[in-house]
């Protein structure tokens, strides 16, 4: 495990749930490598170096900051390590472009962790667009709204554009929404039209951010925030449908909202990650909510059900699924719908589309 913040613990505790053995963690710095190693009871790796140089390593899972996403996935493919490395998947189209070739000359499995594909029932909807159920697409909107940014105190690294890259929300959320509405309409967007804002145009620095969000400090050491807070889309897809987007880290009680909307000729669906237990399917003689159930549907919405119906699954089992999958793929047997990093530079290449498009004002394809 390279990389041992929130994310970070996320990864170790669904590779352990997959049956990996962790050999240990190198976070960023000495100090916090030991910190961690003891928290999680597990070896601290002194440098990237001894690591790679780890014969029992099979995978590294690299969620250490977006600009160290590429020179370490690129060092850990070349020592013959498979990786999962966090998203974005580099800072720029060239390193993302760089990083796919690589891993698609090894022959070594290279995931991205687009865990929204891994809901039950985000399955379900696209092997009914799959089996016809919708028709063709009329339109596609939604949103990926966050509130973490809300505070005039709240900073981070990801704030600053040398450890962060030249995008923020959109990079972070949006390349979510725009991966699993592409991967569940089976359309693919062409050209975007964005805009993009900030909300507050100084933050606390990162490396003095050492007290809470409410203290009393007034003067904290600030930083110039150049990367975007929210962000709005129009998009057009190669078949010419139409879409929408509306991209937030700064939308006071929405906490993990992706929300997607589906409008087919014949039916429309909805998702709301924040309610992934029903979808709502709609028609023009009505609308009706289906519920999660290893029981019902198709056979990926029920393979994925890992409860049974009422006992709520979420984020942490979609995570969990994406790593096992990952796992299954290094064994030989690929399954269905692992993100991977040509994906990861799919997501790059829109996101410079829209830092392009919010420079010129104007259509700009991907």
């Amino acid at each position: 495990m390279v990389g041992a913040g929130m994310i970070g613990a996320i990864h170790r505790r669904a590779a352990a749930l997959a049956g990996a053995r962790i050999t240990g963690v190198l976070a960023s710095t000495p100090a916090r490598s030991e910190q961690v190693a003891r928290e999680w009871e597990v070896p601290a790796y002194p440098s990237l170096d001894a690591l790679l140089d780890d014969t029992s390593v099979d995978v590294v899972h690299i969620c250490s900051p977006n600009a160290t996403h590429a020179p370490f996935a690129l060092r850990a493919l070349a020592a013959g390590k498979h990786v999962v490395c966090e998203k974005p998947l580099a800072v720029s189209v060239a390193e993302a472009e760089r990083m796919a070739e690589t891993a698609r000359d090894s022959g070594l499995v290279a995931a991205v962790p687009f865990v929204y594909r891994y809901h039950p029932l985000v399955r379900e909807i696209r092997a009914r667009r799959i089996d016809g159920e919708f028709g063709g697409w009329h339109l596609i909107h939604g949103s990926y709204l966050q509130d973490w940014m809300l505070s005039p105190q709240a900073s981070g690294w990801r704030v600053d554009p040398v450890a962060g890259g030249p995008s923020r929300a959109f990079a972070d959320i949006g390349s979510h929404w725009c991966d699993l509405v592409e991967w569940v309409s089976g359309e693919r967007f062409a050209e975007v039209v964005a805009s993009t804002s900030i909300a507050l145009d100084k933050r606390p620095a990162a490396e003095s951010r050492t007290f809470a969000a409410d203290s009393p400090d007034p003067s904290p050491e600030y930083m110039d925030v150049s990367t975007e807070d929210c962000a709005a889309l129009l998009l057009r897809t190669a078949a010419g449908v139409l879409a929408s987007t509306t991209v937030s880290q700064v939308s006071a009680g929405r906490k993990n909202r992706l929300w997607f909307e589906l409008d087919g000729a014949r039916a429309s669906a909805v998702f709301d990650q924040e309610n992934p237990e029903t979808i709502w399917l709609g028609g023009e003689d009505g609308a009706r909510i289906i519920s999660r159930d290893p029981g019902h549907g198709s056979a990926e919405q029920r393979r994925l059900s890992v409860l049974p119906p009422g006992h709520a699954q979420g984020y942490a089992e979609c995570f969990e699924a994406f790593v096992a999958d990952t796992y299954a793929a290094i064994g030989g047997d690929p399954p269905e719908g692992l993100p991977t990093f040509d994906d990861g530079l799919r997501a790059a290449r829109i996101t410079e589309a829209v830092l392009r498009s919010s420079r010129n004002g104007s259509w700009t394809e991907v």
